[in-house]
């Protein structure tokens, strides 16, 4: 009798081990489904980005964190590994509608004015002020498109209410050379896919890195008065790609293509949709519970416009 109880025990235990295998392995599945389609969704739909800098205050804040609306742009799979700045070739879904001026837009930074590409993959969040094609001129601190003044967003500020001089250039403005400043810009017209310049020695610093970048290499040098790309000698080039000119609402206060130049279209991530946490960066995360106490409720589920 006891060897017949003790195979019934024997037997009812492997039952159970199958039966708690089977709930494991089920619990397992429902977790890599959940894991995928949020991958999913984060690759093709909604992306998330933390705003680092305060060029768009009031607009946006420091410590803001987004949801990006990628779908609307084209969204794309996955451009970079997580959490490094090692990048990842991806595809693109076709576009719904391009950038529009006015739209506040997450893209990746193209690296500064002389720089062909950035050495890090980093998020920046500014508006579209100028489409391919447009002129933008800037007088005393007034923007300008195709020669009506631009619509001034709600939340501007200036840090500064005198304007720079007209007279005054600053050595780092877009594009090189330009004899310009960030409150007296222009007019420059914005390249657009298709366009054919002129290049002479003259003008070719304002091309320069444009073509670099396009082409993916140091390949435009001069020499004897003559512009050569990969040592042939040429006259004029053909624009590839679409380009954006980017600001910040905080115009005193931003680092933007005044500066660093132009945003190309297959650069552009998404459309900054809603704030969906907020709190104060300069608390440590260490120091948990002041930081949590600084969560700024208000502007949770604030749409960003």
């Amino acid at each position: 009798m006891s060897k017949k109880i003790e195979k019934m025990n024997v037997k009812s235990e492997k039952i159970s081990l199958k039966i708690y295998s089977g709930k494991v392995w089920l619990q397992f599945k429902n977790l890599l489904i959940i894991v995928i389609i949020a991958l999913l969704i984060k690759s093709f739909l909604i992306e998330t980005s933390r705003v680092p800098t305060p060029s768009m205050e009031k607009t946006i804040l420091v410590g803001d964190f987004l949801f990006v609306n990628k779908f609307i742009y084209g969204s794309s799979s996955p451009r970079s590994i997580p959490f490094t700045d090692i990048a990842l070739p991806y595809f693109q879904l076709p576009a719904i509608m391009d950038p529009e001026r006015g739209d506040i837009i997450v893209f990746e930074y193209p690296g500064d004015r002389d720089e062909l590409k950035s050495s890090l993959i980093w998020s920046y969040v500014k508006r579209c002020i100028g489409l391919p094609g447009d002129t933008i001129t800037i007088n005393n601190k007034v923007v300008f498109v195709n020669g009506l003044q631009s619509p001034i967003p709600q939340q501007i500020q200036y840090s500064n209410s005198k304007p720079l001089s007209g007279d005054y250039s600053e050595d780092d403005i877009f594009p090189a050379g330009s004899g310009w400043n960030k409150d007296n810009y222009g007019p420059y017209r914005i390249p657009k896919k298709g366009d054919t310049i002129k290049l002479t020695p003259q003008n070719i610093e304002w091309w320069r890195i444009i073509i670099d970048r396009e082409i993916g290499r140091k390949a435009v040098s001069v020499n004897d008065g003559k512009i050569l790309i990969d040592n042939i000698p040429i006259d004029e080039y053909k624009i590839t790609k679409d380009y954006y000119f980017m600001m910040g609402d905080n115009r005193d206060n931003s680092a933007d293509s005044r500066y660093w130049g132009l945003v190309p279209r297959d650069l552009i991530v998404g459309q900054a949709l809603m704030i969906y946490w907020s709190w104060n960066p300069e608390i440590p995360f260490s120091d948990l519970f002041n930081l949590l106490g600084s969560v700024r409720i208000n502007r949770i589920a604030k749409l960003v416009k």
